[in-house]
């Protein structure tokens, strides 16, 4: 059977917005028939878990479980049913009390994890009631939190206080260290055939999954077509004046197994005015004006570079476009020559 007749296994591996508007246009390609180009036909979403802040925060604190928030906007996303059921996961609370702040969609999963007591069933049972069309992994099931060593060598504990310290990292490590992945989530990399790394926040939603241990070793052993998606922009406390090749470069300084076959970067410049406000809160956008992607790490390594903003005041990828140019990446790499065994 033709790889275009089975259709592809792809894993998506982030966390925060980024996954989430990756995986929402990958789901439209999802047993795609309508033509001759490579569909999807299985969808997996590999979640960062390190998150403390807001109403995952406050739920992780309160009930001693796995952060919701990622998970949550990744089953939004993948969801067949965008309508009204989508619109309720999303649904805030509004007011100062107990329930303010907290996303209804957070509060059925932790509920769902109560009863069933495991939260890795919650996360699936809730994606059938969505009509998910793809599969959702915590990293871990681990507690997990973020440490970070800042270059004033100081130590910042916790995703908020990190991205909050303005101060540049020096090295981020999980704590406890030793955590093991789902298997599932090595089950679902050792059968992928298209792995993507990104977008998203580089220290606090692409890192900690790869400092999951034995992630990025099943990544890197891997045989799939590796693929990594740059930032449309630098976040502040996190990635100030990073360019796209300082993207990369941090990833293989905690995941040297990983060999990334292409690396996907916009070409279309945002506008004026959003240059201007984002530059007040210290964002500046990436792969416009710095050409050192030009020399990418590892030479085999292809840069493809496409017009990839949707329209609108926030600077944010389009969905449909990206996922376009995910599996373009696999068209190319079925018409080079097998990689070796």
């Amino acid at each position: 059977m033709s790889e275009a007749n089975r259709g592809l296994n792809l894993v998506a591996l982030g966390g925060g917005t980024g996954l989430s508007t990756l995986l929402a246009g990958l789901k439209c390609l999802v047993g795609d028939r309508q033509s001759d180009d490579i569909s999807i036909a299985n969808l997996s979403a590999i979640v960062t878990v390190s998150d403390d802040g807001g109403s995952s925060g406050r739920l992780r604190e309160e009930l001693q479980m796995l952060p919701p928030g990622d998970i949550r906007n990744c089953m939004i996303a993948l969801s067949e049913d965008s309508n009204l059921l989508s619109r309720l996961f999303r649904y805030r609370f509004r007011g100062k009390g107990e329930l303010g702040g907290h996303s209804f969609g957070n509060l059925f999963l932790a509920a769902l994890t109560e009863v069933t007591g495991d939260f890795t069933e919650a996360v699936r049972l809730s994606s059938e009631v969505l009509a998910s069309k793809g599969h959702i992994y915590p990293a871990t099931i681990s507690d997990v939190r973020l440490v970070a060593e800042l270059a004033d060598g100081s130590i910042v504990r916790g995703e908020t206080q990190i991205s909050a310290s303005r101060a540049p990292i020096r090295r981020l490590r999980l704590e406890p260290e030793q955590c093991l992945p789902l298997p599932e989530v090595l089950k679902a990399i050792r059968a992928a055939d298209v792995i993507t790394v990104g977008p998203g926040s580089l220290f606090t939603s692409i890192l900690p999954n790869l400092l999951v241990a034995r992630v990025s070793g099943a990544i890197g052993e891997s045989r799939a077509t590796r693929i990594f998606i740059c930032n449309l922009m630098t976040q502040p406390g996190e990635t100030d004046n990073f360019s796209a090749r300082q993207h990369l470069e941090t990833i293989k300084n905690y995941a040297p197994e990983i060999h990334f076959d292409f690396v996907i970067v916009n070409d279309r410049r945002i506008t004026k005015e959003q240059s201007e406000r984002y530059a007040l809160e210290g964002a500046h956008q990436i792969g416009i004006d710095d050409d050192l992607l030009d020399s990418v790490l590892d030479q085999k390594t292809q840069v493809i570079r496409a017009s990839l903003l949707k329209g609108g005041e926030k600077v944010r990828h389009d969905s449909t476009l990206l996922a376009r140019v995910v599996l373009a990446c696999r068209d190319q790499t079925c018409a080079q020559p097998a990689k070796p065994a």
